[in-house]
């Protein structure tokens, strides 16, 4: 399904987009060394609560899950790359920890992420690797406007990483949202200009570079729903939700203020 948002419920996904955007932020300011990844948990599922949203994780259970997700909030550390179910683990100095939300609010779904690392140890690689996919991001928000197509969007995202040197996943990537999280259409993190579905005012849509230092290959953990790299290696995810209007792109998932 492809929805199409009417100009008048477009202030309703301003306000989950800055809701996510300020959860992720207050999120992030929260967590150092010893944070324990089941804490994040617990704050992120009070913060939703308090804004009287609702999560799109705790009871999310696709084809490709282990049964519902059971939390309400991603936590991906280090070669952990997307759906990262929080567990007992508590950050170390240097852990590249990724934050990925999804919230309902007033209708309709607001989705983003975030990677960053914790403590005051910072690798090359890590963030290298973190500047790539925020700026794989940047172009493909450039190129989303009125009249152009997925594939156009894929080809902009594709050719910072691939210039970055990293091998690029196209199992998953990002989606159309609306009144529920995943829709159509499927944008991938590369792909051909010219090609796909032409976008238009009014539709919503999350894009999330994600790489793997030096492979496209994922493995599931035990519980399901982690990604991982199949080698081990370092992974990092950015994501933003943006709205197609007719000027361009809008950046929804901007923290309250910054706009």
């Amino acid at each position: 399904m492809i929805e199409i948002l009417n100009p008048t419920r477009l202030p309703r996904a301003r306000r989950a987009g800055a809701l996510v955007a300020d959860i992720l932020q207050a999120v992030r300011s929260r967590c150092e060394v010893g944070t324990n990844l089941l804490e994040i948990d617990r704050w992120t599922r009070s913060m939703i609560i308090e804004a009287g949203a609702e999560s799109c994780y705790v009871d999310y259970a696709p084809s490709f899950g282990r049964g519902p997700f059971g939390h309400y909030i991603c936590t991906s550390v280090n070669d952990a790359v997307l759906h990262g179910r929080p567990f007992d683990y508590a950050l170390a100095d240097g852990d590249l920890l990724s934050l990925d939300l999804a919230v309902a609010k007033d209708g309709v779904v607001a989705d983003s992420a975030v990677s960053f690392v914790v403590g005051a140890t910072t690798t090359p690689d890590g963030a290298a690797m973190i500047d790539a996919t925020e700026r794989a991001l940047r172009a493909g928000i450039a190129a989303a406007v009125p009249g152009a197509r997925t594939g156009d969007i894929s080809h902009a995202i594709g050719s910072v990483l691939g210039a970055a040197g990293y091998p690029i996943n196209t199992e998953f990537g990002g989606h159309g949202v609306g009144t529920t999280m995943h829709q159509d259409p499927h944008i991938s993190n590369t792909g051909r200009p010219g090609r796909g579905y032409t976008l238009r005012p009014g539709l919503l849509l999350a894009l999330e570079p994600w790489v793997m230092a030096d492979t496209a290959d994922l493995v599931v953990d035990a519980d399901g729903w982690t990604l991982r790299s199949a080698t081990g290696c370092l992974t990092a995810h950015s994501e933003h939700t943006i709205a197609i209007t007719d000027d361009g792109a809008e950046i929804l998932t901007l923290p309250t203020g910054t706009r």
